[in-house]
């Protein structure tokens, strides 16, 4: 199985190509959620280093309601507004990690139904919250350190380059 991530009208064609990125070098399958605030052709994903887009597992959906019809599992809801620190519950293969768009998050209806399932990342107080993409990689780090980075690669090489 795969950690899933799951953008909720994602806005921002930089932030989802970085957020792919991400998916595509921990092997995490991502779920689109429309509308979406670019088209998939955007010349500002490539910018994001996303050449290998149709290499990823991405599947889009219309809507919540149709993510939830397809797609029953176990669910964490990433927001500011959440009491719960991402650090703090304990993941599984095959979570779906939730993440709103970049100028509201998810839907506060959404989240007032699972706040048991709510999670943040600790900030400031007052600050503003984190980009999105770096968000992703907090918590999806944190769900891949806490199944022992199962499947990933966790050595490295030098290639002998002088620079």
């Amino acid at each position: 199985m795969a950690m899933n991530i799951v953008l909720v009208e994602p806005e921002i064609p930089q932030n989802t190509g970085n957020i792919a990125r991400t998916c595509k070098a921990t092997g995490s399958i991502l779920h689109i959620i429309k509308p979406m605030g670019f088209a998939i052709d955007d010349k500002k994903l490539k910018r994001a280093g996303l050449d290998y887009w149709y290499e990823l597992d991405i599947r889009y959906y219309e809507n919540l309601d149709d993510f939830f019809e397809k797609c029953p599992g176990n669910y964490f809801f990433c927001s500011t507004k959440s009491k719960h620190r991402h650090s703090d519950v304990a993941f599984s293969d095959g979570d779906y990690l939730f993440f709103g768009k970049e100028s509201y998050g998810l839907p506060e209806p959404l989240l007032k139904a699972n706040y048991d399932k709510c999670i943040r990342i600790p900030m400031t107080a007052g600050s503003r919250s984190l980009n999105l993409s770096n968000a992703v990689a907090i918590v999806l780090y944190e769900a891949l350190r806490q199944l022992e980075y199962c499947g990933l690669c966790e050595e490295g090489e030098l290639t002998g380059r002088p620079d």
